[in-house]
């Protein structure tokens, strides 16, 4: 799988290209004080300098990579991830449906894995459901992992951005990762504004259960 997805990436990529005439590649860069995943850090309360390039077509049809450095302890120093998927609305209503695949190229071990997710959005709110396809051989077939997710954004003073958020991961793959229960919480709360955003972080885990804050600065731009 972990061969076969670069393929499929760019065979799909071509294929909309060649049917699309309306078609967008941008790119995004940011720096941030923090690197959280579904309220866990990444970067070991270290910075992150993360980037990405996006394709996108007038069917909905979209797919992009992006990097970011990591610190799990190990030799493990960055995480590349592939995604690809159909976006739109129907109505007043919002949908999103994908793949992505977490790829870890310098990781001793096999850590790679892979999700599909389909995400719902009407005015302010959203809801998002992402779901365990697979992991490297070296990793359990039988592991599984849930996340849900819910997040509301609303608009302020001068174009400012208040997003609230709430999660909760589930499964196997939650146990081992957390040495704890096979489930716990996160929540986010953020204010953005000019590519500036200023966030808190929380989850319920006894081993993290302190307040985090953190700092970042993206930029996106047409190519």
């Amino acid at each position: 799988m972990k061969k076969l997805l670069p393929l499929i990436f760019t065979a799909s990529l071509l294929s909309a290209t060649s049917f699309h005439s309306v078609a967008e590649v941008t790119a995004n860069v940011a720096a941030s004080s923090n690197y959280f995943w579904r309220g866990i850090t990444q970067t070991k309360d270290g910075s992150a300098v993360s980037g990405g390039i996006d394709y996108s077509d007038d069917s909905g049809f979209y797919a992009g990579t992006w990097v970011s450095n990591v610190d799990f302890g190990s030799k493990t120093s960055y995480e590349l991830d592939l995604y690809a998927g159909f976006t739109g609305t129907q109505g007043e209503l919002g949908y999103d449906v994908g793949y992505i695949h977490y790829a870890y190229p310098d990781a001793s071990g096999s850590s790679d894995f892979g999700e599909l997710y389909g995400a719902l959005s009407w005015q302010w709110l959203s809801v998002k459901a992402s779901y365990l396809t697979h992991a490297q051989e070296d990793q359990s077939t039988e592991e599984e992992m849930l996340y849900l997710e819910l997040g509301a954004s609303f608009t302020i003073l001068n174009g400012t951005e208040l997003a609230f958020h709430i999660g909760q991961s589930s499964g196997d793959t939650v146990m081992e990762w957390t040495g704890e229960d096979d489930s716990y919480i996160d929540y986010g709360v953020s204010i953005a504004k000019n590519g500036f955003t200023l966030g808190l972080i929380k989850t319920d885990l006894d081993a993290d259960d302190d307040v985090k804050a953190y700092v970042s600065y993206g930029l996106d731009f047409e190519l």
